[in-house]
């Protein structure tokens, strides 16, 4: 009996470490830094709301729009009409792209416009850099970086 109840208590615990690393891998974007397909940073992306900009980037920083998240990268922007922050991704998925982004790039953005810290961004979908483009996105908002657990 006292082997039982010890490997009912061993049951128990491993089903429990299991079910609080699945729930701590769902909030973070199935273990996407919070980055991933249907996190709470990934709602904000709206298709019905996608416009292209273009302009210089004046900076080239990272950034972590919500608490917990894993670093990502986002490009200051200067268009004719305003400055604005252009939300690229996860700092490992853009660090490792062929297309560099460096202050001064004249670059063209589709993507979605939002309100974050009460300031327009944007959540990029592409970049175009002279003819390089760089395709962050779907049409419907799917981040690249997580397509192959695309189901």
């Amino acid at each position: 009996m006292k082997k039982f109840m010890t490997l009912i208590a061993i049951m128990t615990v491993f089903g429990l470490g299991t079910f609080i690393t699945n729930d701590a891998m769902a909030q973070r974007g199935r273990g996407g830094g919070g980055w991933g397909q249907g996190t709470n940073y990934d709602r904000n992306y709206n298709s019905q709301t996608v416009e292209t900009i273009s302009g210089e980037v004046v900076s080239f920083d990272k950034i972590t729009p919500i608490k917990g998240m894993h670093p990502g990268v986002h490009a200051v922007v200067k268009t004719d009409k305003e400055i604005v922050s252009v939300h690229l991704g996860p700092e490992w998925y853009i660090e490792n792209q062929d297309l560099q982004i460096n202050p001064k790039d004249k670059i063209e953005v589709k993507g979605s416009r939002i309100t974050f810290e009460d300031k327009p961004a944007i959540i990029a979908a592409e970049v175009t850099k002279g003819d390089e483009v760089l395709t962050l996105r779907d049409a419907s908002g799917f981040p690249a970086w997580s397509g192959w657990r695309r189901r």
